[in-house]
């Protein structure tokens, strides 16, 4: 699950929109998990 090979195999378009709003979702919804358990430990 390599974020760099994430959206390669669906052409540039699908991909940019998979980096644009899936990936700030993902990022966005690991940050909200770190928090709510308190920390990166």
């Amino acid at each position: 699950m390599g974020y760099p090979v994430a959206g390669t195999g669906c052409g540039p378009g699908v991909g940019g929109f998979l980096w644009t709003s899936a990936g700030i979702i993902l990022v966005l919804y690991i940050l909200l998990v770190i928090v709510l358990r308190g920390g990166l430990y």
